[in-house]
């Protein structure tokens, strides 16, 4: 047993006293022991598996309250045509963020040589990433299931 303070509740938002910083990868969790970003350690125990998103809030079982924050991490800003790019990046089951003349994607270097191929202007930036859910606007898109077969599998448009 443990005596920090334990979150088993997620809101999608509300008011907290507290903040706790993750990057992406780090957002996507079930267990796991967490340091607010004023120092203080909680037990994150929820019953399943789940993309916390930036500014959702942990109900911790002594009445606290703890906002998620999207850390800032290396991504690639892209422009140009953006509709056709973005068919490119979601082809590739690429977490995306989508944002008023630009994209946004993981740094990859691979990705980014397609993307320069198909015109594409690539920068590197340093921000906070909040790729869009999943297709009912929740969950992660990698890693998906189509509910098909592999053989049966086309991404053409």
């Amino acid at each position: 047993m443990t005596d920090l303070p334990i979150a088993q509740h997620v809101h999608s938002h509300g008011h907290a006293s507290e903040t706790c910083t993750l990057g992406y990868d780090a957002r996507f969790i079930r267990r796991k022991r967490l340091v607010s970003d004023q120092g203080r350690a909680f037990l994150l125990d929820l019953p399943q598996t789940t993309s916390l998103d930036h500014g959702a809030v942990l109900h911790l079982n002594d009445a606290s309250r703890i906002a998620i924050q999207a850390a800032p991490e290396p991504l690639l800003a892209i422009t140009g045509d953006l509709p056709r790019l973005a068919w490119h990046i979601g082809n590739r089951h690429t977490p995306c963020q989508i944002e008023p003349g630009r994209l946004m994607i993981q740094r990859d270097a691979v990705i980014a040589h397609m993307l320069g191929i198909l015109g594409a202007d690539v920068t590197e930036v340093t921000a906070p990433f909040t790729p869009e859910g999943g297709a009912y606007g929740h969950g992660r898109t990698h890693a998906h299931e189509h509910g098909h077969s592999a053989h049966d599998h086309s991404h053409a448009p």
